[in-house]
């Protein structure tokens, strides 16, 4: 919330016509005095006290009033259950969506939904002294996806195994491409790794021992495999983003 300017014949005054405009009492009241103003002379010369002031918000009610304002464009009618945990580093808020219809904020392969965390932890850190990781669900989506995402990653590590050769994923954000390396971990004798920049940044699974291949030209999710020329790799682990 932006500060605003209030005027009064005096701090004082201004405090209260702040509080009053904003519906709040003063303890909830975040102002600078801009000019503590004067009397004057005998009334002459006298100068109106100023002070810019908003509401003293907490990381709830940022996050809260931010998404009410996007879901109210949206023309969405929600229920948000916001929790903040508070950390000697970091805060964690957990967001959860409450509503019908959730899947035109889950967007396809929950883009729309990433985007929109993005976007709250934005405004959540804005001002704030200690960092605040937020975590925006509905639906269950994230560990609906987590087990999709582990399913993927065996699946193709066995398949790896069996082929002999590797097999590139399709492009995932670093908490997706996370669960997939964790899972790989758990399949004897297969490996996986990243190649690609920003929004091409994908994984390779691929067995240990076997042959890496690499692209010939930048990946582009066509659905393709794009790797063709085959070099010898020794086993050290590449490395995991």
């Amino acid at each position: 919330m932006e500060y605003k300017e209030y005027k009064g014949k005096n701090v004082d005054e201004a405090i209260t016509n702040a509080c009053v405009e904003l519906g709040i009492s003063a303890d909830k009241l975040d102002y600078e005095v801009v000019e503590k103003g004067s009397n004057g002379f005998l009334g002459i010369g006298s100068k109106a006290a100023i002070i810019k002031a908003r509401k003293n918000q907490s990381i709830e009610d940022i996050a809260r009033e931010f998404l009410n304002k996007i879901f109210s464009a949206m023309e969405l009618t929600v229920k948000l259950d916001i929790n903040v945990v508070e950390g000697e580093k970091e805060n964690t808020i957990n967001i959860n969506v409450i509503g019908d219809d959730m899947g035109i904020l889950i967007g396809k392969r929950g883009q729309t939904l990433d985007s929109l965390q993005y976007l709250v932890s934005l405004v959540v850190n804005k001002e704030s002294e200690k960092f605040n990781r937020v975590k925006l669900d509905t639906e269950n989506y994230r560990e609906r996806r987590k087990a999709t995402l582990e399913n993927l990653a065996r699946n193709i590590s066995l398949k790896v195994k069996r082929i002999k050769k590797p097999v590139a994923l399709e492009p995932m954000n670093p908490y997706e491409r996370r669960i997939i390396h964790a899972a790989v971990q758990g399949v004897e004798g297969a490996k996986s790794w990243s190649e690609g920049e920003d929004l091409n940044r994908h994984i390779i699974i691929g067995p240990e021992g076997g042959e890496r291949i690499f692209p010939k030209k930048r990946y582009h999710n066509k659905g393709k495999n794009p790797y063709a020329k085959k070099q010898k790799y020794d086993n050290t682990t590449p490395r995991r983003n």
